[in-house]
Order: structure tokens, then sequence, then C-alpha cells
């Protein structure tokens, strides 16, 4: 599929450069890639950003620094803690975009989450290939993608991370910028869910465990749904469904 999508660059909380794709005419929906993904991987490659567009829908997609065309600054002082949600405090705002829907994936998740917990008010949030352990208990999840870089260059077919580090390679990560970034991502406090009161949907692939329970996360959310999907956590964006869900349910 085609993309259409324009991009910019906007300066995130210290000036780097920031990446912001943009798709579509109307209500804007700001999108959030998942770790080591950017905008054409997540939201243009598979379709849903088109599928949104289609809706009368915007596509926003911003890339987070280390990501896509956005910068990678390899210096540790570039990543003070919750760096990406930083970002998207200077980066949002800028964008001049009135009432706007959130949607994040994995990675965008987290940091959908921890923007809200930081006082952003999206009209609807979409939360996508996300359980509850993923945001309550980080530290492991971390500590697999650190491992993993660790292995970067020794890591063989079969191998737990094997997969993780082979897409890295193929979307041209900057492992040294990516270590920084991970160690800037903390975890969120179960109580700080509670300032989840827009309508919210989690949406899983069937076979998504990635990030723990998508059912535990629905029922510590004030108002939130489930939405399943095909697949796994790799797969389930690569299916016509997944944008599907997101469309409808931002439409509703």
């Amino acid at each position: 599929m085609t993309s259409e999508a324009t991009v910019d660059f906007l300066p995130g909380h210290d000036g780097a450069r920031l990446a912001v794709h943009r798709l579509g005419q109307g209500r804007p929906v700001v999108l959030l890639h998942g770790l080591s993904s950017n905008a054409w991987f997540n939201w243009l490659r598979y379709g849903t950003a088109r599928r949104l567009a289609d809706a009368g829908f915007e596509a926003i997609m911003i890339e987070q620094r280390v990501h896509g065309r956005s910068a990678a600054p390899r210096e540790a002082s570039a990543y003070p803690p919750d760096v990406m949600a930083l970002d998207m405090e200077a980066v949002i705002p800028a964008l001049g975009l009135g009432a706007f829907d959130l949607v994040g994936y994995s990675m965008g998740s987290r940091l959908s989450v921890a923007l809200v917990r930081r006082g952003m008010r999206p009209r609807r949030l979409v939360l996508g290939g996300m359980g509850l352990e993923g945001l309550t208990n980080w530290a492991p999840r971390r500590q697999f993608f650190l491992d993993a870089l660790d292995r970067f260059d020794t890591a063989r077919s079969g191998d737990r991370d094997y997969m993780a580090i082979q897409f890295m390679k193929t979307v041209k990560i900057d492992p040294v910028a990516l270590r920084h970034l991970l160690l800037s991502m903390s975890d969120i406090a179960l109580d700080d869910l509670a300032a989840l009161t827009m309508p919210t949907l989690v949406l899983c692939g069937a076979d998504d465990t990635d990030n723990g329970s998508a059912d535990d996360l629905v029922a510590a959310l004030p108002n939130a749904g489930r939405g399943t999907v095909p697949g796994g956590h790799m797969s389930c964006i690569t299916f016509p469904d997944f944008g599907e869900a997101i469309a409808a349910y931002l439409a509703g």
C-alpha cells in the first residue's frame, strides 16, 4: 500500500528534531508507535493510517527520538527520565490540534498513559498491544531489551531475542541511543491509572501476552473496554482488523 503521508519536523523538549507524518483530513488522531518501530512500519505499511483517513480522520504519526527519521543523540544527557513524555508535551501542543484522540501501540501505549497521567486530555484513548504488567511492572520487559542489545551482534536464529534484534537491525536502530532511551522509561503506578477517565479501548492480538494481561488492564481502568484482533504482538498490526477496530472505536 502506497503512502501519501507528508512529513515535517518539530523540536522536542530540548530542540531535538522529531518527525511528524500526517495523512488525511478530519478530526485529528495522534498515533504513537512501538519500541524500535516507526510511522511506516506501525501505521502506514499495513494500512492503519489509510483506514483512519478514509474514515474521516487525520492520522498524525509522531516518531519518537531514536526512531524513524527523528534525531537519535548518543549522549546519555539527552535522555532524562520520561524524555518521550517531555518531547510529546512540546510537540503535540505545537501542532495546534484542539480536541484530538490518542492511539498508542506497545511502547506508544505506555507513553500515552504517561501523558494522561501528566495531564494531557485526549477525547478518546486506544492502548494497543498493552497489558497491565507492561505498565506497572516494566522492569522485566525493559531488561529483555537491554539484554538483546548486549547480544546485538551475537544472537542466533532460535534465540528468544533473535526476532527483536533482527527487527532493530531492519529499521536501523542505533543500539547506543536505544539503550539510553530504555533507561529513561519508568514504571507507572497502579493508582495512576485512575487518571484515565476518558473512554479507552485496550486493543490486543488474540495471541499477544508480551505486555501481560489486557483483561487485567481493562479491569484496572475506570472507563475501558476490550478489543481483540487476530495475531500476536508483532503481527496483529498487519491485519486490516487492527485499523478497522481503531477507526470504528474512534468514530463511536
